[in-house]
Protein backbone atom coordinates (compact mmCIF):
# COMPACT_ATOMS: atom_id res chain seq x y z
CA UNK A 1 0.00 0.00 0.00
CA UNK A 2 1.35 3.42 -0.99
CA UNK A 3 2.10 5.86 1.77
CA UNK A 4 1.36 9.55 1.54
CA UNK A 5 4.42 11.81 1.95
CA UNK A 6 4.72 13.16 5.43
CA UNK A 7 6.01 16.55 6.58
CA UNK A 8 9.43 15.04 7.22
CA UNK A 9 9.60 13.82 3.65
CA UNK A 10 8.70 17.24 2.35
CA UNK A 11 11.35 18.85 4.60
CA UNK A 12 14.00 16.43 3.32
CA UNK A 13 13.06 17.24 -0.27
CA UNK A 14 13.21 20.97 0.47
CA UNK A 15 16.65 20.59 2.06
CA UNK A 16 17.85 18.69 -0.97
CA UNK A 17 16.51 21.39 -3.31
CA UNK A 18 18.07 24.16 -1.27
CA UNK A 19 21.45 22.40 -1.17
CA UNK A 20 21.38 21.76 -4.90
CA UNK A 21 20.39 25.38 -5.58
CA UNK A 22 23.20 26.63 -3.33
CA UNK A 23 25.74 24.41 -5.07
CA UNK A 24 24.56 25.59 -8.49
CA UNK A 25 24.70 29.23 -7.40
CA UNK A 26 28.24 28.77 -6.06
CA UNK A 27 29.44 27.19 -9.30
CA UNK A 28 27.93 30.07 -11.28
CA UNK A 29 29.56 32.65 -9.01
CA UNK A 30 32.91 30.87 -9.30
CA UNK A 31 32.67 30.87 -13.09
CA UNK A 32 31.79 34.55 -13.14
CA UNK A 33 34.68 35.33 -10.79
CA UNK A 34 37.13 33.43 -12.97
CA UNK A 35 35.84 35.26 -16.04
CA UNK A 36 36.23 38.64 -14.35
CA UNK A 37 39.73 37.75 -13.13
CA UNK A 38 40.99 36.64 -16.53
CA UNK A 39 41.36 40.17 -18.05
CA UNK A 40 43.44 41.29 -15.08
CA UNK A 41 45.66 38.23 -15.30
CA UNK A 42 46.20 38.87 -19.00
CA UNK A 43 46.94 42.53 -18.26
CA UNK A 44 49.71 41.42 -15.89
CA UNK A 45 51.41 39.67 -18.78
CA UNK A 46 51.64 42.91 -20.76
CA UNK A 47 55.15 44.39 -20.74
CA UNK A 48 53.79 47.89 -20.17
CA UNK A 49 50.38 49.35 -19.34
CA UNK A 50 48.30 51.18 -21.94
CA UNK A 51 48.43 54.52 -20.16
CA UNK A 52 52.22 54.29 -19.73
CA UNK A 53 52.59 53.39 -23.41
CA UNK A 54 50.60 56.50 -24.30
CA UNK A 55 52.94 58.56 -22.14
CA UNK A 56 56.00 57.13 -23.91
CA UNK A 57 54.42 57.91 -27.27
CA UNK A 58 53.88 61.49 -26.19
CA UNK A 59 57.52 61.75 -25.07
CA UNK A 60 58.54 60.49 -28.53
CA UNK A 61 56.23 63.04 -30.11
CA UNK A 62 57.94 65.75 -28.05
CA UNK A 63 61.34 64.86 -29.50
CA UNK A 64 60.11 64.51 -33.07
CA UNK A 65 58.12 67.75 -32.99
CA UNK A 66 61.00 69.81 -31.61
CA UNK A 67 63.36 68.18 -34.13
CA UNK A 68 60.96 68.99 -36.97
CA UNK A 69 60.76 72.62 -35.91
CA UNK A 70 64.54 72.79 -35.70
CA UNK A 71 64.92 71.37 -39.24
CA UNK A 72 62.42 73.90 -40.53
CA UNK A 73 64.40 76.65 -38.82
CA UNK A 74 67.56 75.43 -40.59
CA UNK A 75 65.88 75.75 -43.98
CA UNK A 76 64.61 79.24 -43.21
CA UNK A 77 68.09 80.67 -42.61
CA UNK A 78 69.49 79.88 -46.05
CA UNK A 79 69.87 76.11 -46.34
CA UNK A 80 70.51 73.16 -44.07
CA UNK A 81 74.26 72.87 -44.73
CA UNK A 82 75.03 76.50 -43.98
CA UNK A 83 72.76 76.52 -40.92
CA UNK A 84 74.31 73.31 -39.54
CA UNK A 85 77.77 74.86 -39.75
CA UNK A 86 76.66 78.01 -37.93
CA UNK A 87 74.56 76.26 -35.25
CA UNK A 88 76.47 73.01 -34.63
CA UNK A 89 80.09 73.47 -35.63
CA UNK A 90 80.25 77.15 -34.67
CA UNK A 91 77.83 76.83 -31.79
CA UNK A 92 76.91 80.03 -29.97
CA UNK A 93 74.62 79.97 -26.96
CA UNK A 94 73.25 83.40 -27.80
CA UNK A 95 72.29 82.61 -31.42
CA UNK A 96 71.86 78.83 -31.82
CA UNK A 97 68.77 76.65 -31.44
CA UNK A 98 70.80 73.43 -31.38
CA UNK A 99 70.88 73.29 -27.59
CA UNK A 100 67.07 73.21 -27.48
CA UNK A 101 67.15 70.09 -29.65
CA UNK A 102 69.79 68.51 -27.40
CA UNK A 103 67.61 69.32 -24.41
CA UNK A 104 64.69 67.48 -26.06
CA UNK A 105 66.94 64.48 -26.79
CA UNK A 106 68.14 64.40 -23.16
CA UNK A 107 64.57 64.63 -21.89
CA UNK A 108 63.50 61.81 -24.22
CA UNK A 109 66.32 59.46 -23.16
CA UNK A 110 65.83 60.01 -19.44
CA UNK A 111 62.05 59.52 -19.54
CA UNK A 112 62.11 56.48 -21.81
CA UNK A 113 64.81 54.76 -19.78
CA UNK A 114 63.09 55.54 -16.47
CA UNK A 115 59.43 54.90 -17.36
CA UNK A 116 59.61 52.46 -20.29
CA UNK A 117 62.68 50.31 -19.62
CA UNK A 118 62.92 50.51 -15.81
CA UNK A 119 59.14 51.06 -15.35
CA UNK A 120 59.68 53.49 -12.51
CA UNK A 121 56.58 54.28 -10.44
CA UNK A 122 57.75 57.63 -9.09
CA UNK A 123 57.70 61.19 -10.36
CA UNK A 124 61.25 62.25 -9.40
CA UNK A 125 62.79 61.65 -12.87
CA UNK A 126 60.26 63.76 -14.73
CA UNK A 127 60.52 66.39 -11.99
CA UNK A 128 64.24 66.67 -12.74
CA UNK A 129 63.77 66.85 -16.52
CA UNK A 130 61.01 69.46 -16.26
CA UNK A 131 62.97 71.58 -13.80
CA UNK A 132 66.12 71.48 -15.95
CA UNK A 133 64.14 72.24 -19.10
CA UNK A 134 62.30 75.16 -17.53
CA UNK A 135 65.47 76.68 -16.02
CA UNK A 136 67.44 76.30 -19.24
CA UNK A 137 64.72 77.77 -21.48
CA UNK A 138 64.09 80.71 -19.16
CA UNK A 139 67.83 81.42 -19.00
CA UNK A 140 68.21 81.17 -22.77
CA UNK A 141 65.32 83.53 -23.42
CA UNK A 142 66.72 86.10 -20.97
CA UNK A 143 70.41 85.93 -21.90
CA UNK A 144 70.42 85.01 -25.60
CA UNK A 145 69.84 87.35 -28.50
CA UNK A 146 67.23 85.20 -30.23
CA UNK A 147 64.37 87.54 -29.42
CA UNK A 148 66.31 90.50 -30.81
CA UNK A 149 66.37 88.87 -34.25
CA UNK A 150 62.57 88.90 -34.32
CA UNK A 151 62.10 85.56 -36.13
CA UNK A 152 59.13 83.30 -35.41
CA UNK A 153 61.34 80.43 -34.25
CA UNK A 154 62.91 82.67 -31.61
CA UNK A 155 59.55 82.48 -29.84
CA UNK A 156 58.22 79.14 -31.10
CA UNK A 157 60.95 76.67 -30.12
CA UNK A 158 61.35 77.76 -26.47
CA UNK A 159 57.60 78.04 -25.92
CA UNK A 160 56.84 74.65 -27.50
CA UNK A 161 59.58 72.90 -25.52
CA UNK A 162 58.39 74.51 -22.29
CA UNK A 163 54.75 73.55 -22.85
CA UNK A 164 55.50 69.95 -23.88
CA UNK A 165 57.71 69.38 -20.84
CA UNK A 166 54.96 70.50 -18.47
CA UNK A 167 52.30 68.48 -20.32
CA UNK A 168 54.44 65.37 -19.83
CA UNK A 169 54.70 66.13 -16.11
CA UNK A 170 50.95 66.60 -15.78
CA UNK A 171 50.18 63.44 -17.76
CA UNK A 172 52.48 61.25 -15.68
CA UNK A 173 51.48 62.65 -12.29
CA UNK A 174 47.71 62.83 -12.85
CA UNK A 175 47.08 60.02 -15.34
CA UNK A 176 49.77 57.34 -15.48
CA UNK A 177 50.66 56.82 -11.83
CA UNK A 178 47.08 57.06 -10.39
CA UNK A 179 45.66 54.77 -13.08
CA UNK A 180 48.32 52.12 -12.57
CA UNK A 181 47.89 52.26 -8.81
CA UNK A 182 44.13 51.80 -9.23
CA UNK A 183 44.65 48.82 -11.56
CA UNK A 184 47.08 47.18 -9.14
CA UNK A 185 44.61 47.55 -6.26
CA UNK A 186 41.84 46.09 -8.39
CA UNK A 187 43.94 43.08 -9.35
CA UNK A 188 44.90 42.52 -5.70
CA UNK A 189 41.27 42.64 -4.54
CA UNK A 190 40.03 40.28 -7.25
CA UNK A 191 42.91 37.88 -6.66
CA UNK A 192 42.25 37.88 -2.93
CA UNK A 193 38.56 37.14 -3.49
CA UNK A 194 39.36 34.30 -5.89
CA UNK A 195 41.75 32.73 -3.37
CA UNK A 196 39.19 32.78 -0.56
CA UNK A 197 36.21 31.78 -2.70
CA UNK A 198 36.74 27.97 -2.33
CA UNK A 199 36.71 28.38 1.45
CA UNK A 200 33.04 29.32 1.46
CA UNK A 201 31.95 26.57 -0.89
CA UNK A 202 29.15 24.46 0.57
CA UNK A 203 30.32 21.05 1.75
CA UNK A 204 29.13 17.74 0.35
CA UNK A 205 25.73 16.57 1.35
CA UNK A 206 25.77 13.84 3.98
CA UNK A 207 23.67 10.73 3.78
CA UNK A 208 22.00 11.68 7.03
CA UNK A 209 20.27 14.59 5.32
CA UNK A 210 18.16 12.17 3.26
CA UNK A 211 16.22 9.52 5.07
CA UNK A 212 12.83 7.97 5.07
CA UNK A 213 10.97 8.39 8.34
CA UNK A 214 9.72 5.21 9.97
CA UNK A 215 6.15 4.30 9.38
CA UNK A 216 3.79 5.52 12.00
CA UNK A 217 1.92 3.21 14.35
CA UNK A 218 -1.37 4.29 12.81
CA UNK A 219 -0.27 3.04 9.40
CA UNK A 220 0.80 -0.30 10.92
CA UNK A 221 -2.55 -0.75 12.61
CA UNK A 222 -4.38 0.01 9.37
CA UNK A 223 -2.26 -2.54 7.50
CA UNK A 224 -2.93 -5.20 10.16
CA UNK A 225 -6.65 -4.51 9.98
CA UNK A 226 -6.71 -4.86 6.20
CA UNK A 227 -4.54 -8.03 6.25
CA UNK A 228 -5.71 -10.12 9.23
CA UNK A 229 -3.67 -13.08 10.22
CA UNK A 230 -5.03 -16.45 9.22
Amino acid sequence: MSRLPTDQDRAAVNRFGSSASLSTTHSINTSQLAASLEPYKSSDRKPISDVRRTFCLFVTFDLLFVGLLWIIELNVDGGIIHSLESEVIHYDFHKSYFDILLLAVLRFLMLVIAYALCRLNHWWVIAITTAVTSAFLITKVIISKLLVEGTAFAYLLPIISFILAWIETWFLDFKVLPQEAKDENRVFIVSDVSEHAPLIRPGPLSDGQFYSPPESVVDSDEDDAENPKH
